[in-house]
């Protein structure tokens, strides 16, 4: 009797079990991803926003932007070199990523290389046995930031620059030690800068890429044709309007000023998922110069708004000075940058109203609705509409109680399922405020007419690759800005 009645038991409560795994909500699949997607290395840079240049080298001691290349070694002497002062400056201001230049276009070298004596070895600067690079490498290890590194394909010392076999053999001699002897790298900066009396020069860039991926896989290489970062075709920190991070690799050359238009916008067709770093100083010049002073605030959110806020990473210059340190203004200016950030977006005035949706996928309780718009994931959790809406997909923000007042709109893609947003309009209170292109990582409008008074603000998708994926939005107040203020 009692095997019986455990039999029953056992029979009821699988039943119970099949009962309730029948009745179990089947979650809904997320959509297929748009290609081209970007590496796990791409998405980290991405995130980062702003990053950190640091030209440092004999033109901070001779007042130059451009060196000779005849500079005598002697006159580098920081005499209060002190890197953990850079890496400090960098950390209070937000920044993760610091790239040093470890040759410029002097042919200089900031560390003791074995392949020239054209370096800190012939430096009055700690005796001659002084190594920039590794301190600074040090430095960020120990401050919690990543390390980068620019090395300059023009040299103008070297003797064999000119004979292409001797100098790549050259440089890649120095590619590999900076990538064998200093650890970890997260950046490294190729460019095509050259002056226009520099002789014929052939760079062999797909050798320098192959040893840089094989020497560090988790690096990211920057140049006008990528493979993993693209220059956004100005030094004034401005992206496109419409600025993709797809583009096709195949019609960009590296030093080809005939296409930087197109590497300002990148490509809606683009076949290869290659972002753009907007690179620009503090200063007027890229190094330091005693009669240079650093732009304003309102300069550098202006250069903000118009890089991180099209879809872009900002790549600030701040060139240490003739002593080895970051001079005290341009740290204060930094700090002030860092501050007026935080002000303007660590509120969001989004997440006290009511957000209506056209639709979601899988319906209500799908794990794609309007929720994931305001929780702190801005990549891999968002509002997805249904495939079959057509181009029609639109956002309501509802203010509850109380008219919204603001001034930059927030708008954000899940792009690691690919950038897919073609065109986008703003409404408040049913009046248009915004005819938009690209979103991307991140997209902010701050607008023209000055604060805004509304009800109701609706963003609408006119045009999407795919279904457009938003992971978060917001509305801002920035009291920093007042329209016409340059």
């Amino acid at each position: 009797m009692a095997k019986l009645l455990c039999s029953f038991y056992i029979i009821t409560l699988l039943q119970l079990v099949q009962l309730v795994i029948s009745k179990r909500e089947i979650i809904p699949t997320p959509p297929l991803p748009v290609l081209p997607l970007p590496t796990f290395s791409q998405l980290k840079w991405q995130q980062r926003e702003l990053i950190m240049f640091l030209h440092f080298g004999v033109n901070t001691f001779t007042d130059s932007e451009w060196g000779t290349g005849h500079e005598n070694p002697a006159i580098f002497n920081p005499v209060e070199l002190n890197t953990n002062q850079w890496v400090t400056v960098a950390a209070e201001a937000g920044i993760s990523l610091m790239i040093l230049t470890a040759k410029h276009h002097d042919g200089f070298c900031l560390w003791p290389s074995k392949y020239t004596n054209h370096s800190v070895i012939g430096s009055p600067w700690k005796n001659g046995h002084g190594d920039v690079v590794q301190e600074f490498v040090n430095a960020a290890k120990v401050g919690g930031v990543d390390a980068g590194i620019y090395l300059s394909p023009w040299d103008k010392h070297d003797r064999r620059y000119g004979q292409d076999l001797a100098y790549n053999e050259y440089y890649l001699a120095q590619l590999q030690e900076l990538l064998n002897k200093y650890g970890s790298v997260r950046e490294i900066w190729f460019d095509g800068a050259k002056g226009s009396n520099a002789p014929n020069m052939s760079y062999y860039f797909s050798d320098w890429f192959a040893m840089v991926n094989e020497l560090q896989s988790s690096i990211n290489i920057f140049s006008d044709a990528g493979p993993d970062v693209r220059w956004v075709g100005n030094e004034q920190g401005f992206a496109g309007d419409t600025c993709w991070s797809t583009i096709n690799r195949t019609s960009l050359s590296i030093g080809n000023e005939s296409i930087v238009e197109y590497l300002n916008t990148g490509d809606p067709r683009g076949t290869d998922w290659l972002p753009a770093e907007c690179d620009v100083s503090i200063r007027p010049g890229w190094f330091w110069h005693k009669s240079e002073s650093p732009k304003k605030l309102s300069e550098l959110l202006e250069i903000y708004y118009n890089s991180v806020g099209r879809n872009c990473v900002l790549l600030l210059n701040v060139p240490p000075n003739s002593t080895g340190l970051i001079s005290d203004i341009d740290a204060q200016r930094l700090r002030e940058f860092r501050s007026a950030i935080d002000t303007i977006f660590s509120k969001n005035l989004a997440e006290n109203c009511y957000i209506k949706v056209s639709s979601q996928r899988g319906g209500k309780g799908g794990g794609f609705g309007p929720e994931n718009l305001l929780d702190s994931d801005h990549l891999w959790t968002y509002w997805a509409p249904r495939d079959e809406d057509g181009d029609d997909h639109w956002i309501e923000i509802w203010g509850k109680d109380e008219v919204l007042r603001f001034n930059v709109i927030r708008i954000q893609e899940a792009i690691g399922l690919g950038q897919r947003i073609k065109r986008h309009e703003i409404y408040v209170d049913h009046k248009q405020i915004i005819k938009g292109t690209t979103i991307g990582h991140k997209r902010l409008h701050r607008l023209d007419g000055g604060t805004v008074h509304g009800h109701v603000v609706r963003i609408r998708i006119r045009g999407s690759r795919g279904v457009p994926l938003i992971s978060s939005i917001g509305l801002h107040f920035d009291p920093f800005w007042h329209p016409n203020f340059i």
